[in-house]
């Protein structure tokens, strides 16, 4: 009787994450365009069908318990594309099932990915939408609804704990979840109408402004044009850009942490923060220089422009382009694409391994070197001046094998179905980073609409697993997890 309860919870959610449909319905009604039809009866379809399945198990209602919460956390991540796609293939006919949920999954998981072939010539209704998944998916739907739900009386810590980065789970900001998911909401939006206000300023219209802020903050890396960022042409677009996609990138709890203390001394203390800002520099520079000896720029300024954005988009796992990095060497694209797998800090909208596991993973290698030279020595791990205490690091240690093993088995996946190395292996690290673009088919000049239906069930399970960092999936497939 376990599904009957979550599926009462699941309901709650999605009505309420129907109600979001009002905002570009809203700007539909007042530009008159194509999309307000198809938003308005994707509104219908959700509140009905919600209702329904609510007063079906209204019955089944009880409080969670801890494994209900992976379920529930599944189940909404599962659900909701399918309401997010509605409006996008009532408006689209030729749209298949497979292709719309692939657009919703890829929203919600901030992934960016899309099989939209003219985004220039999507109503804006429509476009907003878009970009709203994106920015609802960034702090994730879940932390959003434990704000909410505890007011209808759902306790929301079960839920929290399910979903959100396995390093931070514990660090609450406040004794109580609610308040703790309101906190991160309010730096969360405030960084974005920030972000929306310097983009205006930059250039953008306000229109293209909302959208990408939204898209900035949460990694989505969603545009409104076909050409991405690049369409702007614009260098005071690509800073305000580059300085929002790196606050995404960065544990939200240090951004409260630093705004209530009023001191930027919290981010020098972070030891995420400041490996994050030291691996991308360098990076930058280096493949900057690395363009200019190979001639792909005319001068070193130009290639460090064009590098330095490209690189922190995917490298934050957020996915906007500038050029047509697929083009260039491929020491180089494949570099990002390998950044991108542990750049993000753990608490960020960010996706992949987290930069907290990747130093957890560094410092014991480094410990093991140690007790090899000197076995009676006694070396803790230790990050930001506090010991990770040893069941962590066995965590973090299972999290990126399981990792690894699912990048491995995916990739084989896609090479089953007929497609290129190349593209194959990008389009899994993409995915499962939620970063958006790959290589070679799928490069930022071109997109997912020339995968076959299982390749796309491929990738848009891989966003799934990305997304939740992957035992918070397969778990539900472990014998243990339905016994009672």
């Amino acid at each position: 009787m376990r599904l009957l309860p979550t599926l009462n919870i699941l309901a709650r959610v999605a009505l309420l994450f129907s109600f979001t449909l009002l905002v570009p319905i809203a700007l539909a009604w007042l530009g008159q365009d194509a999309g307000f039809l198809p938003l308005a009866e994707a509104l219908v379809l959700s509140i009905v069908s919600s209702l329904l399945v609510l007063l079906l198990t209204h019955p089944f209602r009880r409080e969670l318990h801890v494994r209900d919460g992976f379920l529930l956390v599944v189940g909404i991540w599962l659900l909701l594309p399918l309401s997010a796609a509605a409006p996008l293939m009532l408006y689209d006919p030729h749209m298949s099932f497979t292709y719309g949920y692939f657009e919703g999954m890829a929203g919600l998981t901030t992934t960016g990915s899309t099989a939209i072939a003219d985004l220039d010539a999507l109503p804006a209704s429509l476009n907003l939408w878009r970009h709203m998944l994106s920015w609802l998916g960034g702090m994730g739907v879940i932390v959003l609804a434990v704000a909410v739900l505890p007011m209808l009386g759902v306790g929301g810590m079960q839920m929290f704990k399910a979903e959100m980065p396995g390093p931070i789970k514990d660090a609450k900001l406040k004794p109580r979840i609610r308040e703790t998911a309101r906190n991160l909401w309010l730096v969360y939006s405030g960084l974005t109408v920030l972000c929306m206000l310097l983009l205006k300023l930059a250039g953008m219209t306000w229109f293209d402004a909302v959208c990408h802020a939204m898209t900035a903050i949460s990694l989505g890396g969603i545009s409104t044009h076909n050409d991405s960022v690049g369409y702007f042409n614009s260098p005071g677009i690509e800073v305000v850009l580059v300085i929002f996609m790196l606050a995404g990138a960065t544990n939200f709890a240090t951004h409260y942490v630093a705004l209530s203390r009023r001191s930027l001394l919290t981010y020098w203390r972070d030891s995420e923060f400041k490996t994050m800002i030291a691996v991308l520099v360098l990076a930058a520079l280096g493949l900057a220089g690395y363009l200019t000896w190979q001639n792909i720029y005319p001068d070193y300024e130009t290639s460090l422009r064009h590098v330095t954005f490209n690189l922190i988009s995917i490298a934050t796992d957020s996915g906007y382009a500038t050029a047509d990095f697929a083009a260039w060497p491929l020491f180089v694209p494949l570099l990002m694409l390998f950044l991108s797998c542990f750049t993000a800090c753990a608490g960020s909208t960010g996706g992949g391994i987290k930069m907290f596991r990747a130093l957890v993973l560094i410092k014991e290698a480094g410990r093991q070197f140690t007790t090899l030279l000197h076995p009676n020595a006694v070396k803790p791990v230790q990050i930001n001046g506090r010991s990770v205490p040893p069941p962590m690091i066995f965590a973090v240690l299972g999290f990126i094998s399981l990792y690894v093993i699912s990048m491995v088995v995916l990739t084989f996946v896609l090479l089953l179905t007929g497609l290129d190395f190349l593209t194959a292996f990008s389009a899994v690290v993409a995915s499962l980073n939620n970063t958006g673009p790959g290589l070679g088919a799928i490069g930022p000049s071109a997109n997912f609409s020339i995968f076959g239906p299982s390749q796309v069930w491929v990738c848009t399970f891989a966003m799934l697993l990305g997304r939740l960092e992957i035992f918070s999936v397969l778990i539900l497939f472990t014998p243990a997890f339905w016994r009672n």
